[in-house]
């Protein structure tokens, strides 16, 4: 699904990420960080797609929120189990979103 973004200007958070074969509960945990991101003051919505890269796009209306999220508890534990477990490799990309356009049929 594509998130509903409002007017520019809002940040993206660009997770890129490539996965070991480690599959603890995986699932379980992106889902409740899904979950819980939504509950995040500042969170405008996400997507994500996963194949052979990973590629999770976190919407956010300021950079607080965006340090808030990553200092969440939740997630700092998330994040260490990836660094451990997960992930052979990712990236974090941030970046201000200055305009979209969208087209639907």
């Amino acid at each position: 699904m594509i998130a509903q973004t409002p007017k520019p200007p809002y940040y993206a958070v660009i997770f890129t990420s490539t996965r070991t074969e480690i599959n603890d509960n995986y699932a379980g945990i992106a889902e409740r960080m899904a979950e819980l991101a939504v509950q995040q003051p500042g969170y405008l919505g996400h997507e994500s797609a996963r194949n052979e890269i990973g590629i999770t796009v976190s919407y956010w209306s300021n950079l607080e929120a965006i340090r808030n999220w990553k200092k969440n508890t939740e997630h700092l534990l998330a994040q260490q189990k990836g660094r451990e477990e997960w992930y052979a490799r990712y990236k974090t990309r941030i970046c201000l979103v200055e305009r979209d356009y969208e087209f639907e049929k």
